[in-house]
């Protein structure tokens, strides 16, 4: 887990060499010969972690310091980390007026959130007046807002810092120039600046709060697996369960990148990580070099799909939903397995046509396999048991670093004061864009709640669907992966949910509408509104309204009409659950930019790794990866996450005999090579598997595909005695 550092090897040594890496030193634990400066640096991010754990447990300031804090520490080591331009990271003097650059935009944080109760009082003072600020007010609000931009431009590129500027630029005067719907008056400069940094959907809002209350901690307890040997664990574990079947090297990457998904929750990094090991690995089973760069990238992808952390997601819906992040952590699970499951039957799928023999797995390090259980398991069931019990996701991240550090002393791996140091700094560090990238959101999320720009667009999403919730999950995969280019996934679902979870919601909720009206009702007030709109079924309302014309009724609806009829006919929890789904059906799509080209950094790191061609890989990841486009239909349109356990165990359990027939055919393969009749039958197989109308319609479906992939491999059976 070392940083690499080259070190001089002459007196004479060019300043190129010399300075090399002079970023990268900071964060070193490893070397030898710290400079005091050095050990500094070091005991400053120690100090910033702990307090990250002591605010959220016992300093409780109030939100605007904790956020401010927060930010403001990870702009300074932001600026350290990258320079402005790259051509000037092993600059000396660029390095030093980057730590200028850091040290200022954290006094303006600070500033700033001083200054708010002094902007209160003089705005409150002068009535019909605009917010009162002073020139340093002003000063700092400008230092901040462009730190903002800037950094995030070093650590992301330059797809968010012109969202952020169009974004606000439209509320300061670009949206009286446009037509239509997206038409918005302007605001004054002072009102901007307030909202941007003080409203709950501001910089220190809601969506920073989520960065500083809970996925710090986590990225944290990350550290504390890695450096306490759960990485190891992962892999010896996966060696294990691979070595008793065919192609089993690739179940290796499956394994290993679902369980370390557990620990990063980043896509790319569990490519880095995992794949330096399972792809080498599958290579030498026999497996082309593109299939296992694609099965590395599709299985890394998954991370971020797997409880407890997933991503930034699970704190990001809690926090829109109002569900409590362990419910959104349970229904998660299913979906999850059903992904992986999904790309282990495209790999045994390639293990069988490729006639790859049992896997030479490489030597299992027992040491490391024991030592690596105990601190990952118990910490991990402890946080899990701690999120079940209703526990906030900080507690529980606090109190599973503190199991771990205590139950690592009955192992090989102590977390000693050097190991804590060392995972402590890695938390922080790899929390460094997180922290950036979402206070920075939080300017267009200001944005786009001040000039009411997301009903606009989720009304005109309605309008191009047609009401059709297909063709609407159709746009904003569409949507998603446009964004994706450009955002990381995590930027990527907030944006869409922000814009068009609502929408969608109000989609899956309008079921329940068509459901009440058919079976009738006798409101007055539901009566009335359905005179309103359509006073020919008026006189049916009471009796029922047949399922056509109540369908075409529903979806035939204005915005405001429609939010209307379901908040009179749809129960509050109901409602809550359908935009859950919409969240989670948003966040499972936005993640396919990972493995879908033309940008796919997880593929593309894949193919970096295995030395295959980057298109092609990306193309191979993306087709293990249709789970992200499956699943989520089976979000909508089954029981998978609003029904009784029961229900969600049977739409799951039909959905793999669903998944194996996508998998054969889109692999045109199954147990054997397809014929031109199983082409139908997969299809007529799969569809039936998932759906959730009818469990005699669900074991049909299952049939199907039972007996076709037993026919496939009657034909290879006789191919090869043919051969």
């Amino acid at each position: 887990m070392t940083l690499p550092h080259p070190e001089p090897t002459t007196a004479d040594a060019d300043e190129r060499t010399r300075h090399d890496d002079i970023r990268e030193r900071l964060f070193d634990t490893d070397a030898t010969d710290r400079t005091v400066p050095q050990m500094f640096f070091i005991a400053l991010i120690i100090a910033f972690g702990v307090w990250h754990i002591a605010t959220n447990l016992y300093l409780l300031e109030p939100g605007i310091w904790q956020n401010a804090i927060h930010f403001g520490g990870f702009a300074f080591l932001a600026a350290i980390m990258e320079p402005a331009l790259k051509r000037y990271r092993d600059n000396r003097t660029m390095f030093y007026i980057d730590v200028a650059y850091g040290l200022v935009v954290l006094a303006a944080t600070m500033w700033l959130a001083w200054a708010q109760d002094g902007i209160y009082a003089r705005t409150m003072a002068q009535i019909g007046s605009g917010w009162s600020l002073l020139p340093l007010d002003w000063i700092a609000g400008f230092i901040v807002i462009f730190g903002a931009i800037d950094l995030t431009r070093r650590l992301t590129g330059w797809i968010i810092p012109v969202l952020v500027i169009l974004s606000v630029a439209y509320i300061l005067f670009l949206g009286e120039w446009l037509p239509g719907v997206f038409r918005s008056a302007s605001l004054p400069v002072a009102d901007v600046m307030f909202r941007s940094i003080y409203n709950d959907e501001g910089m220190f809002g809601t969506i920073t709060t989520i960065s500083s209350s809970n996925i710090t901690l986590f990225m944290l307890f990350g550290g504390f697996l890695v450096y306490g040997g759960a990485s190891d664990f992962v892999i010896e574990l996966s060696k294990i369960i691979a070595s008793r079947y065919r192609g089993g090297a690739a179940y290796v990457a499956v394994i290993a990148s679902a369980l370390t998904g557990t620990i990063s929750g980043s896509a790319v990094a569990n490519t880095a990580s995992t794949g330096i090991i399972t792809i080498p690995l599958m290579k030498r089973n026999g497996f082309r070099p593109t299939f296992a760069a694609g099965v590395e990238a599709a299985a890394s992808t998954g991370g971020q799909l797997v409880p407890p952390i997933m991503g930034a997601g699970a704190f990001v819906m809690a926090s829109y939903t109002g569900i409590p992040y362990g419910t959104i952590v349970a229904v998660s699970i299913l979906p999850a397995i059903l992904y992986f499951v999904s790309i282990a039957f495209a790999v045994r799928i390639e293990a069988i046509r490729t006639n790859l023999e049992l896997p030479a797995v490489d030597e299992i390090d027992r040491e490391r396999l024991r030592g690596g259980a105990i601190n990952f398991l118990v910490p991990l069931a402890v946080m899990i048991s701690m999120l079940v019990m209703g526990w906030t996701p900080s507690y529980a991240a606090c109190a599973s670093i503190a199991v771990l550090i205590v139950v690592s002393w009955m192992t090989p791996i102590k977390m000693n004061f050097t190991r804590i140091t060392q995972a402590t700094m890695f938390g922080i560090r790899t929390s460094v864009m997180t922290a950036i990238l979402l206070t920075t959101i939080g300017l267009v999320n200001n944005a786009i709640t001040t000039s009411g720009i997301g009903g606009a667009f989720s009304l005109m999403i309605i309008q191009w669907s047609q009401g059709s919730l297909l063709l609407t999950i159709v746009l904003i995969g569409l949507a998603s992966l446009v964004l994706g280019m450009g955002l990381p996934v995590t930027a990527a679902y907030i944006i869409l949910a922000i814009l068009l979870a609502p929408a969608l919601g109000g989609l899956l909720a309008d079921n329940h509408v068509i459901d009440a009206l058919t079976k009738g009702v006798s409101d007055p007030a539901v009566v009335g509104i359905v005179a309103l709109a359509d006073p020919t079924l008026a006189q049916s309302v009471a009796t029922g309204i047949p399922l056509d014309a109540a369908t075409a009724f529903v979806h035939g609806l204005p915005f405001e009409v429609a939010t209307t009829l379901r908040s009179v006919l749809v129960e509050p929890a109901t409602m809550t659950m359908a935009l859950l789904v919409a969240h989670l059906i948003i966040f499972w799509l936005s993640q396919d930019s990972n493995v879908t080209p033309p940008v796919c950094l997880a593929a593309f790191t894949a193919s970096g790794i295995a030395g295959s061609p980057p298109f092609q890989t990306g193309v191979a990841s993306w087709k293990l990866s249709k789970g992200l486009y499956i699943v989520p239909l089976l979000f909508a349109y089954t029981p998978l996450i609003t029904g009784s356990q029961m229900e969600a165990l049977q739409a799951a359990f039909f959905a793999l005999f669903g998944l194996y027939a996508t998998n054969a055919l889109i692999l045109r393969f199954a147990e054997g090579p397809l014929r031109w009749w199983a082409y139908p039958a997969f299809t007529v197989g799969a569809i039936a598997s998932y759906w959730s109308g009818s469990i005699l319609i669900d074991i049909a479906g299952a049939a199907i595909v039972v007996a076709t992939t037993y026919a496939t491999s009657r034909v290879a059976g006789v191919k090869d005695a043919t051969a």
